[in-house]
Order: structure tokens, then sequence, then C-alpha cells
């Protein structure tokens, strides 16, 4: 069974941020005729800002108030349907593995949000499971082991049977390794954890997704 991770996996989770800035920024100016949000955002992502955007951006356009407006922004953010798509290589590696084993999809984070990008991206009718960890609870977030197993026992198969691949070496792998999985971290330009060095690197590391090369056919060979 070959199973994905979802931002910056087969999408550029950057994608998603520039779209919820988006939409917080067209109710702002709808619904309170604030203006300006989505690109001072936008633009203190690229800065490097990361857990408190609306807090910044807020107070930067309406002084004390703005924080009156962080809760509903941050729902808007959340709730919104995202205008992302599936990177080349993975709509192609998508395409491929489809035809040939099963296929599931385990992602951490919200599950309102990554519900909805997982919708975006049609991975619910692509893949034969999509498990959000977050509907688990919140023990099962990845490095848990919970929701690997949990796809184990519900196909009826053993960790030597399974890959993950995902970008992110600091929860990603642990717990697929601890199980038997084998692994393949993407390690994309542009993406939020490309620089993370660990000391539990992955089976195998890759630019991209490309499943025509020798290896990682060798490597996928044999998963149910």
């Amino acid at each position: 069974m070959v199973v994905f991770d979802m931002d910056d996996t087969l999408y550029l989770e950057r994608d998603y941020v520039r779209s919820g800035f988006a939409a917080v920024g067209s109710t702002l100016e709808l619904k309170y005729d604030v203006h300006g949000f989505a690109p001072r955002a936008w633009r203190a992502f690229l800065n490097g800002t990361r857990g408190n955007t609306f807090n910044l951006v807020l107070g930067e356009i309406l002084g004390a108030e703005g924080s009156e407006l962080v809760g509903e922004c941050i729902d808007i953010y959340r709730n919104h349907s995202p205008d992302i798509a599936l990177l080349e290589d993975a709509r192609d590696m998508l395409q491929y593995v489809g035809s040939r084993f099963r296929t599931a999809l385990i992602t951490d984070g919200p599950a309102s949000s990554q519900s909805a990008k997982a919708m975006a991206l049609d991975l619910y009718r692509t893949l034969d499971r999509v498990i959000l960890t977050d509907e688990f609870g919140a023990a099962a977030g990845k490095p848990s082991p919970l929701t690997f197993r949990a796809l184990q026992e519900e196909f009826g198969i053993s960790g030597d049977q399974c890959i993950y691949i995902g970008d992110n070496p600091a929860k990603d792998f642990a717990a697929p390794v601890a199980l038997g999985w084998a692994t393949w971290r993407v390690r994309r330009p542009l993406s939020l954890h490309q620089l993370i060095e660990t000391d539990n690197p992955a089976t195998v590391t890759t630019r991209g997704l490309d499943p025509s090369e020798d290896f990682r056919l060798n490597l996928l060979f044999g998963a149910p």
C-alpha cells in the first residue's frame, strides 16, 4: 500500500496559505470595510512570520481593535474552500500508483481544513482511504503510530507491505519506520520543511515525485 502525506507532498502548502489569506481578506473587506489584509499577511509569511500572522497584521491595520477579529479570521482561514491544485509530478504519481497499488492518505491538522484540502485535490475519489488524524483525537497526530496501525488493520496488511511518502522528517517517518514501513521523503523547493535535518532519515529522499526510476520502482514493488 502506498500512503501519502498531503501538505508539501502532493501540493505546496504555501498555496493554501495564500488562498486562506485571500479568503480572510475578502471577508474583511465585505463585512467590515477593512482593506489590505491579504497582501500584508502574504508579505509577512514570505518574511518568515509564523503562528501570529493574524494578530500582527490586524494590529497593523486596526490597532488594538484588530485583536477582536483574530478568532473570526482564523475560523475563516481554516474553513474556506481552498484554491489549490496537485503538483504535476504528484498527479502523475497518483495516477501511476493508483493503477497498481492500494493507496491512502494520512494527514495532520484541523479536520475541517484538511478535509477541504483533500476535497479540493479530489483525493477522496482518487485514493482508497483518506485518514485525518484529527478525527482520531488529539493524541493521534503524527508521530503517533495510531493511524498508521489503524490503516494496516483496516486493510489487513503488514508493515513490510507499506510505504509512507511525506515531507517533514521531524514527524512523518518515526511511526511508519517503527511499524516496518518503507519511507520516502519529498524535499521540495519552497516547501516549509525543506531544510529540516533529523537523525531519522527516510529510506529514499528526492526533490519530487517520479515513479519512473528503477530504485523507486523497486521500493514500491510488491506493495499490495
